[in-house]
């Protein structure tokens, strides 16, 4: 298991145009250097220098179509894509946010059936063109059924549309934002396109003081051709979903690139740093919060890599990523937070310091939970697929790691990704746990058992399943059951040794404890209900010896590995 280092990093994986792109891009920050990425953050300045670049190299024209709407090598690559998710969140999430919303931007104009708007589209791609999703409103937030955006039918053809969108990243500069609305006098909804230039289009702020643009714009009488239209009805409300479906994949990567470079500040601070006549790193407690951080970071690197193979194996036949893309998003994002927490404690009072990526990244980390559906909606989203995930296991063919060139192209064509919920069909998770039979695993298996226990003889009944923070805490267990699962289907792949992914599974039995403790809390809760989740309460094993591994062959060696040029 290794973690990304812009200075040693091979991409060995990837083909020669994608390792340029990496290695280009890794140039360009490195070129920029610490001290202007900091000042840059501070002033607020639009990342113009960032689009020049990839413009230039072309890159989100590369990464950003499927294939058939650009050069040789343009393709919609899930796998490079998440190398270079990572590698933008690694320097900034004004970087990362930016390339984030021109793939949502993106998603209904390559769903939809508009074969003149998919070629402008890459023609706008090719000259460095950014996009916007205009989806969320003041009032209702991304709440579809509530938008008041309305096209008004003209009588020889076309439309207008009104209204207002808020919180949309990029329709500052995008070269077209696809918006969302209700078609005035029906039932319908629609994605069209607009234009950020046109007289009819207002910019009214950025809602937000920072580098980003998160804009608030309203149209006002603005005119929409046919050609303009992406997709009417279910169409348009499936493009919705659909497009979500696979962009809040990569918030996860966005923390784990963030988590990364935060790791390297502080553990090169804290080793060269001594207090009573130690180093830091000498002190227990100093040890233990980095090898929990460490070991956060490595599943959640692990659990993002594996969803990976799952969304591109996707097929109307296999759906599986409907429950591992949203747990990316809520639970990758929400261990990041934690991941930096643990290092704050370490740095204390630098991880303050205007002159150190980590106090970007404590402030930004935060933010990622909150993007593309709360935690709490994605949560509920989860949820859904408890009953199939751990009660109706199927016999599924083994997915191997998809590290291929090809155009994931099923993206743009998932149809209904909410009716299709029902049907998904998921492998017995209890394969994985028997293919690692390390002392923890056996305990969370013991956990796990525990849990259907719960489920199966003393559920949520009555109130307690409109109690939204019962059934959070209830969700909190289940989503630990597929993190365990793909976390050890991609260390058996990636040869992580087992030191480190019985290290990993020292967590995860300590956050289910957690859990059933918070669900044994509950004022709701039954007897019978907190004798089960009594059941759950287990104590990781402590191998001493194993732990002192960790620290020496992956933590300590992180001293000093990275710094960002000056």
């Amino acid at each position: 298991m290794h973690l990304l280092n812009p200075a040693r990093e091979t991409f060995a994986a990837l083909d020669d145009r994608s390792r340029d792109i990496m290695r280009k891009t890794i140039e360009f920050f490195e070129a920029k250097g610490l001290a202007r990425l900091k000042a840059d953050d501070r002033g607020r300045v639009w990342c113009a220098d960032f689009l020049a670049f990839q413009r230039d190299h072309g890159i989100f024209a590369a990464l950003l179509a499927p294939a058939g709407y650009g050069a040789p090598g343009t393709r919609f690559d899930a796998f490079r894509n998440y190398r270079f998710s990572e590698l933008l969140g690694f320097y900034g999430l004004a970087y990362w946010y930016t390339w984030q919303v021109s793939m949502l931007g993106l998603g209904p104009i390559w769903i939809s059936d508009n074969e003149p708007l998919k070629r402008r589209t890459a023609e706008l791609l090719k000259v460095g063109g950014i996009f916007a999703f205009g989806l969320s409103e003041k009032e209702h937030g991304a709440d579809l059924m509530g938008s008041e955006m309305e096209l008004t039918p003209l009588d020889g053809g076309g439309y207008t549309a009104s209204g207002r969108k808020y919180y949309i990243g990029n329709a500052n500069e995008a070269a077209l934002v696809s918006v969302f609305g209700r078609v005035k006098g029906t039932k319908d909804f629609a994605f069209f396109t607009v234009d950020p230039r046109h007289p009819r289009y207002e910019l009214i702020q950025n809602v937000c003081s920072s580098q980003n643009y998160v804009a608030e714009f309203a149209l006002k009488d603005y005119p929409v051709a046919e050609g303009d239209l992406l997709s009417r009805g279910r169409d348009a409300w499936d493009a919705a979903l659909a497009t979500v479906a696979y962009c809040k994949y990569n918030l996860g990567w966005g923390a784990i690139g963030m988590c990364t470079h935060a790791f390297y500040e502080s553990i090169t601070h804290a080793a060269n740093r001594r207090l009573f006549g130690h180093a830091v790193t000498d002190f227990p407690h100093i040890k233990q919060y980095f090898i929990d951080a460490y070991a956060r970071l490595a599943a959640m690197r692990i659990f993002s890599a594996r969803t990976a193979d799952y969304l591109r194996v996707a097929s109307e036949e296999d759906r599986r990523y409907l429950l591992y893309s949203p747990m990316v998003k809520m639970k990758v994002t929400m261990q990041g937070v934690e991941v930096i927490d643990l290092l704050w404690e370490v740095i204390a009072a630098k991880g303050f310091e205007k002159s150190l990526y980590f106090e970007m990244a404590a402030r930004d980390i935060r933010a990622l939970p909150k993007l593309e559906g709360t935690a709490q909606v994605n949560m509920l989203l989860i949820l859904k697929f408890l009953p199939k995930f751990l009660f109706e296991p199927r016999d599924l063919a083994p997915v191997p790691r998809v590290d291929d060139a090809r155009s994931d192209d099923f993206l743009f064509r998932q149809g209904s990704t909410s009716k299709g919920q029902k049907s998904v069909r998921f492998h017995d998770y209890e394969a994985a746990l028997a293919a690692a039979p390390l002392p923890n695993v056996v305990i969370f298996g013991r956990q796990v058992a525990a849990l259907k226990t719960l489920i199966r003889e003393a559920g949520p009944a009555g109130d307690q399943e409109k109690d939204l923070d019962f059934m959070l805490i209830l969700g909190e267990l289940f989503t630990l059951v597929p993190y365990a699962q793909l976390v050890i289907e991609g260390a058996r792949l990636d040869g992580v040794d087992d030191d480190l992914l019985d290290r990993i599974f020292d967590f995860m039995v300590r956050d289910f404890s957690k859990y059933a403790l918070q669900l044994y809390s509950k004022a709701s809760s039954t007897p019978r209900q907190q004798e089960l989740c009594l059941a759950m309460v287990k104590k990781p094993v402590r191998d001493e010896a194993a732990y002192n591994r960790i620290w020496e062959t992956y933590v300590l060696p992180l001293n000093g590995a990275y710094t960002m040029n000056a």
